[in-house]
């Protein structure tokens, strides 16, 4: 089992920035494909970054690509979002996941292991 646990959401203004934090325990020495997603209200999940189990690549979806980076710290079994250049359209519950095996999807059925979510708000 992996537990994954969201934190860095929060109430943020029209343009300003937030960096959410995901940390990933459960099978050591094992590392996973990680994304993200969002979840707004009354809409569907959909995807937002995720970084390869290996060689570094990162996907993104087409309306954060420029504002949105992911990172990953594989020693600290952590990923990271920095949120830049956020809009009230960025409002959403934003969901840590884990993938075992193969290398970034944008399908959340894809992933195997969820987190809670955490909220991200932005204000006009």
């Amino acid at each position: 089992q992996v537990q994954l646990v969201e934190s860095g959401g929060g109430l943020v203004q029209a343009g300003g920035s937030l960096r959410l934090s995901c940390a990933a325990s459960g099978r050591a020495g094992r590392t996973y494909t990680m994304g993200w997603f969002r979840e707004a209200p009354g809409k569907e999940r959909e995807f937002v970054a995720a970084a390869n189990q290996v060689g570094g690549g990162t996907s993104y979806a087409d309306s954060v690509k420029g504002r949105f980076t992911i990172s990953r710290d594989d020693a600290k079994s952590a990923v990271y979002l920095q949120m830049d250049s956020l809009g009230p359209e960025d409002t959403a519950v934003y969901y840590c996941a884990a993938k075992l095996f193969g290398s970034a999807s944008m399908d959340a059925p894809a992933y195997q292991y969820w987190g809670r979510g955490t909220q991200v708000t932005v204000s006009s």
